[in-house]
């Protein structure tokens, strides 16, 4: 096993930055997943630490080693792609061994170490397969069992559920969380999609396409755990990126004391956390970031402070165990969640929806940062 280590990495194609100032840490045996939108670089940082692309700037290192210069055979990695990249004239059994007959390991060596992997991965059935006879999920443990069975320092998984099924991307994640818990490898996933890395990542690097007309710009916009995410973004791209439906900013303003936030002719209390901030930023406008799900019915909660939003509703979706409701606000439309089995409004009727004061966030309108 081993850590790695960005410091100042960069990457440019020609005039093009694609990477830029990446500074930070990944822990020894930890999950760390990468997620952002496409074109934002994720797979760029990937293929870096595999050497399958060029640093531009800055030094990576794994373990105690700087890797800049090393080839990719010589980095101790072993990578799941998107696609399997399985032999398609070879049985499973060939395909996972097949790094390890490149080593020239004895026979019985390579035999043990794919049994091994095959039992872990139910594939023990399947060696005399050709990928072709495989489902998607078969052919995902044989990619998987390829890069186990090299016993490697660090495991690297590009995007590997995207070709998969809802059903069976829900079962795949679940698995790979296990292993890897259980082979306490440092794994490096990346993914576009927020709620793989949420349910699988010990910590998230939510990454974005840097500004190249900015010497200070970064691609990363926070590095934590799901919840610290969640319930502390740093700045409104988190805080609209992690979460589903994403947390509602609107704008507001503090009153002249910064005790208070005007939002849509009304006031509200800036929630505790924020009280020293809304201080130094009273009479100013602000971003007030609020979840869904802190925006409900008076019918259906028991929150100790409320604000009233009167709106008309646009949509509505049932999700089976709750109805996430898109309702418009003056020029504004905001998405609470109600209980799916009572009185649903329909659209166009007018509603009354009620805001969880203490759930507030604030951020600067300027800069998007969090307050405080």
């Amino acid at each position: 096993m081993a850590s790695i280590r960005f410091d100042k990495i960069g990457k440019s194609y020609g005039e093009t930055e694609v990477i830029k100032n990446l500074s930070f840490s990944v822990n020894d045996g930890e999950f760390m997943v990468f997620v952002g939108p496409s074109g934002c670089g994720k797979s760029t940082v990937l293929r870096m630490i595999a050497g399958l692309e060029t640093i531009t700037s800055g030094e990576l290192s794994i373990g105690d080693r700087v890797v800049n210069n090393v080839q990719p055979k010589d980095r101790d990695i072993a990578m799941v792609f998107q696609s399997y990249a399985l032999y398609p004239h070879m049985s499973v059994y060939d395909n996972i061994a097949f790094g390890l007959k490149i080593r020239k390991l004895a026979n019985d060596e390579i035999k043990q170490r794919v049994q091994q992997v095959t039992d872990m991965l139910g594939l023990d059935k399947l060696l005399d397969r050709k990928p072709k006879a495989l489902s998607g999920g078969q052919r995902q443990r044989v990619a998987l069992g390829r890069a186990i069975v090299r016993n490697p320092s660090v495991f690297l998984f590009d995007e590997p559920l995207s070709n998969l099924d809802a059903e069976l991307r829900v079962q795949m994640r679940a698995e790979i969380s296990k292993l890897q818990r259980r082979l306490n490898t440092t794994t490096v996933y990346v993914t576009h999609d927020q709620v793989e890395a949420m349910t699988m990542g010990q910590r998230i690097a939510v990454m974005r396409a840097c500004d190249s007309k900015n010497p200070h710009d970064t691609n990363l916009m926070q590095c934590g755990s799901p919840m610290e995410l969640y319930d502390m973004p740093d700045n409104v791209f988190v805080a609209r990126f992690i979460g589903t439906p994403h947390m509602n900013i609107l704008p507001a303003h503090l009153s002249d004391d910064g005790a208070e936030v005007e939002l849509f002719g009304g006031r509200m209390p800036v929630s505790a956390q924020f009280k020293q901030a809304a201080l130094a930023m009273r009479g100013r406008d602000v971003m007030l970031g609020i979840r869904p799900e802190h925006i409900g019915a008076a019918t259906e909660i028991d929150w100790t402070q409320t604000h009233t939003l009167q709106g008309q509703v646009e949509m509505v979706e049932l999700l089976g165990h709750e109805a996430i409701l898109h309702f418009k606000v003056g020029d504004q439309v905001l998405t609470g969640r109600l209980r799916s089995h009572g009185n649903l409004p329909a659209a166009g009727d007018t509603v009354s929806m009620q805001l969880k004061c203490e759930a507030i966030h604030l951020f600067d309108p300027v800069t998007e940062l969090r307050l405080g």
